[in-house]
């Protein structure tokens, strides 16, 4: 079997699967494939990323998979990507000279807010609860636009 990322004249994306090459051409021709989402005859394969993994041993790229993930059934328009990108880039450069705290976040903000120790550029994990609490308290805290993996999670 042979899966192919299929599309209709909408902009609709939904995946096929197919014996060959050949059954999907054979099946679009007889009219058999339509859109699940508003029943458009006219199909056609669409570009499809190739699902190559990751070398163990490299990092990830440094804009977050978010930046150019497809976020609706239609390509996303140039000038989102763009911000995205940029936002990401945004968020890389600041967390350059920032240090992970892990689950710690909201222990070491309260540690800076309350005077206890040194002030500097922290970034980590909270829960939801937590991070209500540290706003209700008036700690300088924001969640970052895309996640960030955890030192130790890199390869």
């Amino acid at each position: 079997m042979i899966v192919f990322d299929l599309a209709c004249t909408h902009g609709h994306r939904f995946e096929g699967w197919f014996g060959s090459s050949g059954d999907f051409e054979d099946q679009r021709a007889r009219g058999l494939l339509v859109c699940p989402n508003c029943g458009s005859g006219e199909i056609s394969k669409a570009p499809m990323a190739p699902a190559v993994p990751a070398k163990g041993n490299s990092k990830p790229a440094s804009a977050p998979a978010a930046a150019t993930q497809q976020l609706a059934n239609t390509p996303m328009p140039p000038e989102m990507q763009k911000a995205l990108a940029a936002l990401a880039k945004a968020q890389a450069e600041a967390l350059k000279n920032s240090t992970w705290v892990g689950d710690k976040f909201a222990e070491e903000t309260r540690k800076m807010h309350y005077g206890e120790r040194e002030e500097a550029p922290i970034h980590g994990q909270a829960s939801l609860a937590e991070a209500k609490a540290m706003i209700e308290e008036g700690l300088p805290v924001a969640p970052l636009p895309f996640p960030v993996a955890p030192p130790d999670k890199l390869n």
